[in-house]
């Protein structure tokens, strides 16, 4: 089952984007290096609630 979920920045907490995962093959948070355009740099984003 495919799940929305939606990547915050670590450093200033903006809410920046919106993908999809499998919930079955990865249970755990997502975590993945992107870029903020408010950061203006690539940072390290979670997957929030």
């Amino acid at each position: 089952m495919r799940v929305k979920i939606t990547l915050a920045c670590t450093e200033c907490k903006q809410r920046n984007y919106n993908t999809k995962k499998e919930k079955k093959t990865h249970p755990d948070r997502m975590e993945t290096k992107k870029y903020c355009k408010f950061c203006k740099s690539h940072t390290l984003h979670k997957e929030t609630k």
